[in-house]
């Protein structure tokens, strides 16, 4: 089932229709897992220009976001700031607590959230989320959990492919299109 399109599969379009938050790993998700360091020391990342707007669309549909990562970053910090993104979590070695308690202060379910990681730290996020997703670039063992696994990879795309689905699930991609066609976007 992972490698299967979620639009294709009645039972988690269903599924799909009830998120209300999408939270994310950064490192093999929302980059492409290589972490770049200039000589100084400081930390570089590249981020998908397409990822980050797709993040903004479901924030405009009313989507919460989240971004629950092991390591700590400056630029996570700065990418979530510009993104107008609040829920930050950086330097987590267990993600599932964090979503949890995440949940609670938002009071949404478990099957309310739709969580996309790539290595063993997300696998417990993974397999709780109401829709637990995975992206090509994650071991196969990390796949296995997920109930979807995306067509592009981490920082490849993945974010947006996540974004544009769930958008479509529920019913808000003629009003994100017409808006655009419209010149209000």
């Amino acid at each position: 089932m992972p490698h299967t399109l979620p639009l294709q599969d009645p039972r988690l379009v269903d599924r799909l229709r009830r998120i209300r938050l999408l939270a994310l790993d950064v490192d093999g998700v929302l980059t492409d897992g290589q972490l770049y360091f200039q000589a100084d020391g400081i930390e570089i990342k590249a981020f998908n220009v397409q990822d980050g707007h797709g993040l903004k669309l479901l924030k405009r549909a009313g989507i919460e976001v989240a971004l629950i990562t092991g390591r700590d970053s400056p630029t996570v910090s700065r990418r979530a700031a510009a993104l107008g993104i609040p829920h930050v979590f950086q330097g987590v070695e267990k993600k599932l607590p964090v979503l949890r308690d995440l949940c609670a202060r938002l009071g949404l379910e478990f099957d309310q959230v739709a969580y996309c990681g790539d290595d063993m730290p997300d696998v417990g996020a993974i397999r709780r989320a109401g829709v637990g997703i995975s992206v090509p670039n994650a071991p196969e063992y990390i796949q296995k959990h997920a109930d979807w696994v995306t067509v592009k990879g981490g920082g490849q795309g993945a974010a947006r492919e996540i974004a544009d689905t769930l958008l479509k699930a529920q019913g808000h991609w003629d009003a994100v299109i017409d808006t655009y066609l419209h010149g209000a976007g």
